[in-house]
């Protein structure tokens, strides 16, 4: 029961997460900072109040080893969001995420001095050809959309060259940060929920910096059209309300995640969360009509065919099914 109530709390919340991030991000492009402040503040309180026990409980896991995890988590966090002002839309934003295993594979080789299979470096290339794809076809619309002026072409090119570069930067920094956290639970142990909770509560001062532009977008958001929120019938600017959802469905996706992790074996988690970005990713060209050619879906395909089998799925399969024959027998 609870495996199914993981799948669906992963489904409903980090499909439904992509969706209000999309809604907000195409009124306000630049609201990145508003939204991931909102996301730590809830996700903070809620870790202080049931994981924290208001502060009285020990961490198991030393402070200052939090400290360089929440420093790596906090950079990957704002500039994932940030990355949405830089000209880059949902759908190349969820696919160029979708190559942490690229980031993973090149740090494990180089830190941990980890070897693999030619099948892993093989599933690997086609993650790479595929967000290669994907990222050459988008730059060619960035391009052919702003022609009108030779030097708005440029411009906006630039920009998106810089999204490009925030997302490979986030995407290494996120592959070193989960080696660190690998290396950490090794010596400690797993302490899932305790690391949540500082990794969200320990950044929250360093938002002092960026005080000025969320309440720059606090200002916008108070001027947006009112909406009348169902069943409760509040009125409220519509922002505000796809910011709040937001943050509701961030936490219902994580909790899912989180209990995924615990019940379920690392190959059903991988599969559960690949096949969610994929229907986050169909969804967001459906609904938000986002510009998406053939070789947009060669790369997408490249980038999932590549992801599943880097977790040798077919050969798990393949030994699942032969096992539950084998019991059929006995």
């Amino acid at each position: 029961m609870r495996p199914a109530l993981a799948v669906g709390l992963v489904f409903a919340g980090c499909c439904s997460n992509v969706v209000f991030l999309e809604l907000l991000a195409r009124k306000h492009p630049g609201c990145g900072n508003i939204v991931t402040f909102a996301q730590f503040l809830f996700i903070a309180v809620e870790g202080f109040l049931f994981e924290a026990d208001l502060g009285r409980k020990r961490p198991a896991i030393p402070i200052r080893y939090y400290a360089v995890m929440v420093t790596m988590f906090f950079t990957v966090s704002v500039v994932n969001n940030y990355a949405l002002n830089l000209n880059i839309a949902m759908p190349l934003h969820m696919i160029f995420r979708s190559g942490s295993l690229i980031a993973n594979m090149i740090l494990g080789i180089i830190i941990l001095k980890k070897r693999y299979s030619i099948f892993k470096y093989t599933s690997i290339a086609l993650v790479s050809v595929g967000i290669f794809i994907c990222t050459f076809m988008s730059a060619k619309q960035v391009t052919s959309e702003s022609s009108s002026s030779e030097n708005d072409g440029f411009q906006a090119f630039l920009r998106w060259l810089l999204g490009i570069g925030a997302l490979t930067f986030a995407l290494l920094m996120s592959a070193r940060m989960g080696i660190f956290q690998e290396t950490l639970y090794k010596q400690f142990g797993k302490h899932s929920k305790e690391a949540l909770f500082y990794n969200h509560a320990l950044p929250l001062p360093g938002f002092i910096f960026l005080a000025s532009d969320i309440y720059d977008h606090a200002v916008l958001f108070n001027k947006s059209e009112l909406y009348q929120v169902p069943v409760i019938g509040v009125t409220v600017p519509i922002m505000w309300f796809y910011l709040l959802m937001n943050v509701i469905t961030q936490y219902v996706c994580i909790r899912g995640v989180f209990i995924l992790t615990t019940e379920c074996a690392s190959l059903t988690v991988t599969l559960v969360v690949t096949l969610r970005k994929f229907v986050s990713l169909i969804f967001s060209i459906l609904y938000f009509q986002n510009p998406f050619t053939v070789w947009h879906w060669l790369g997408t395909l490249f980038v999932f065919i590549g992801t599943l089998m880097y977790t040798e799925v077919w050969n798990n399969l393949g030994t699942t099914k032969s096992q539950l024959q084998k019991d059929k027998k006995n």
